[in-house]
């Protein structure tokens, strides 16, 4: 358990520093059941990438939550999307998840995005609360997905899904 009396500090992470990738995989464990755990190498690569950045809330020396902010250019202006906010259970309710989207809110503004756009599951309702709390509105799209190794399901006929032909 770490002192609370410590400020959270949210910084960008810019090199990977030993002792890290054991807390951000225990961070991801409890973001997904299905991701797989990091190695250094996949680290090295979220933070040498241009198009990423990526998000670590500290209490001390305790990573309490993280998350990434993706940055691409395309043609209608620059995209920005918040992905893998997650927050330590010891960590949750003290304001480290609204630290967290609000420095990449900071980070996407300073590069130069209109929106901010970020997808969370239905069942989390608190990340839900927080996120409109902030200034987030529900968007009206279908988010898709194509997995390339076939895993997914194909969409049953009638819910939307597109027909050759």
């Amino acid at each position: 358990m770490t002192d609370q009396r410590v400020p959270v500090v949210v910084q960008e992470l810019t090199e990977v520093a030993p002792g890290l990738l054991d807390q951000i995989n225990h961070l991801l464990g409890q973001l997904s059941k299905s991701a797989s755990p990091l190695a250094v190498s996949d680290l090295e690569r979220i933070v040498q990438s241009q198009a990423s950045r990526l998000f670590l809330a500290r209490r001390g020396e305790h990573v309490l939550g993280m998350t990434t902010l993706v940055l691409a250019p395309i043609p209608t202006g620059l995209r920005a999307i918040v992905e893998d906010v997650v927050v330590d259970e010891q960590g949750r309710g003290q304001g480290v998840g609204r630290a967290l989207v609000e420095a990449a809110l900071d980070a996407a503004r300073r590069a130069g995005a209109r929106h901010v756009d970020l997808t969370s599951r239905p069942s989390r309702v608190a990340a839900h609360a927080l996120y409109r709390s902030i200034g987030f509105v529900p968007r009206d799209t279908t988010v898709y997905r194509y997995a390339m190794d076939g895993s997914e399901p194909p969409a049953p006929q009638g819910s939307g899904g597109r027909v050759a032909g």
